[in-house]
């Protein structure tokens, strides 16, 4: 090889080993920003589901624990990742998908239950409503209507859109839709912010509703960082809803909270993410300069990172009179704390003047709060059914579950 050549080779490789040298890193993924340096060699990290779901057979679900009268059991089975779920005016219940793209029908037929994919090839389609035989599907970026869906389970009509262009940016983190029917017919869906602690836009970490019949878009409530569970107190038509608190500031801060919004009001009401957390703590570094009293206070504190989901009023015949009108809310469970807490079904009651108070009322999913995983099961979301049960899913598993009560 002459001089000049080696030369080039060599020249090359140095080159070569510099361009290497100077890659930048892979970024973090979302739920690592906002680490301090101390937490950066942390163990703590979220838990992800079974994809292909796991047999109840083989899960202690004698574990699952209710008061008495109550009965737990498994309703059905197989329904990958089992998040969101709706129930069809045929007694069909659809189920969604966050992490996946699927939308499941589970079709009722007695002594068994079918589970069919009714959608396939979305984009993580975790929000789902159903009325007036109408399918609402909210993915990442739009919301769609899939009309006269539950006649048509093995050939789905096609989508229509009733709003697009939820996720501009791509989103990193919290980019999944909860959806809700309101008492006003309109849509209400969470855009979550970002990341665990950033400065979101102007539609980010909010809830919003848009009127499914012209697409009109408004504001319900900003400073929420992640909504996963919204629904509405039958009486006063106030809309409730689940927050998660931002992670790393500590096992006990801060609270995840339960908030509510009178509709119809002159302002929007802001909660004060990425400012204050839990209505009382002031973040510290976007929280400089500002002040907790400028924002609204959540109605209730949940517990820290305990992940609420999904959250519904009950308003069914089977369950005893105390329960009408008091909400359950799906404790998904926390992974940003030690020891671990939630992975429960915990009860909500209103006193005289509106005031909630908390208790629990299923639980046994569960284990070692110290182990890893600490639980077998996660619930996500609550379900009414026609005669008065509830079913709750369980992501972890793939597992829908029924809770019915029989008076000894």
């Amino acid at each position: 090889m002459s001089s000049c050549k080696a030369l080039a080779v060599g020249f090359l490789a140095l080159f070569c080993t510099a361009t290497l040298a100077q890659a930048p890193a892979a970024p973090s993924p979302s739920w690592k920003q906002g680490m301090t340096p101390e937490q950066e060699t942390s163990t703590l990290h979220p838990f992800a589901p079974h994809m292909t779901g796991r047999s109840a057979k083989d899960l202690p679900v004698d574990k699952l624990k209710v008061p008495a009268g109550f009965k737990v059991e498994v309703w059905a089975e197989g329904i990958p990742e089992a998040r969101s779920l709706a129930l069809g005016d045929k007694g069909t219940v659809f189920v969604s998908n966050r992490l996946a793209k699927n939308v499941y029908a589970v079709v009722d037929k007695g002594s068994e239950r079918e589970v069919k994919t009714a959608l396939k090839g979305l984009n993580s389609p975790n929000g789902i409503v159903f009325s007036k035989g109408t399918l609402f599907v909210a993915e990442r970026d739009k919301i769609s209507r899939y009309d006269g869906i539950e006649g048509n389970l093995d050939n789905p009509p096609a989508p229509k859109v009733v709003i697009d262009n939820l996720d501009p940016t791509n989103q990193a983190g919290h980019f999944w839709k909860y959806l809700a029917l309101g008492p006003d017919g309109k849509l209400y869906f969470n855009i979550g912010a970002p990341g665990n602690i950033v400065m979101p836009s102007y539609m980010q970490a909010s809830i919003m509703r848009v009127n499914p019949a012209d697409g009109k878009l408004e504001t319900v409530a900003l400073g929420v960082r992640n909504s996963v569970g919204i629904t509405f107190n039958p009486k006063t038509k106030e809309v409730w809803f689940t927050n998660h608190g931002r992670d790393w500031l500590g096992d006990d801060s801060p609270n995840d909270t339960l908030h509510r919004v009178s509709l119809g009001g002159k302002s929007v009401p802001n909660f004060g993410y990425p400012f204050c957390h839990q209505g009382d703590t002031i973040d510290p570094d976007y929280g400089k300069n500002r002040s907790c009293s400028e924002f609204s206070k959540p109605a209730l504190k949940l517990g820290t990172h305990i992940a609420p989901l999904g959250v519904k009023f009950y308003n069914g015949k089977m369950f005893p009179a105390e329960y009408q009108n008091t909400m359950f809310i799906a404790m998904h469970g926390s992974w940003n704390r030690q020891p671990k807490q939630g992975y429960n079904i915990m009860h909500v009651t209103l006193d005289a003047n509106g005031n909630p108070k908390m208790t629990p009322f299923l639980t046994g999913f569960l284990q070692d709060e110290k182990a890893d995983p600490p639980m077998w099961g996660r619930p996500v979301d609550i379900l009414q059914m026609k005669d008065g049960s509830l079913l709750f899913s369980d992501d972890y598993n793939g597992i829908l579950y029924r809770v019915s009560y029989a008076k000894k």
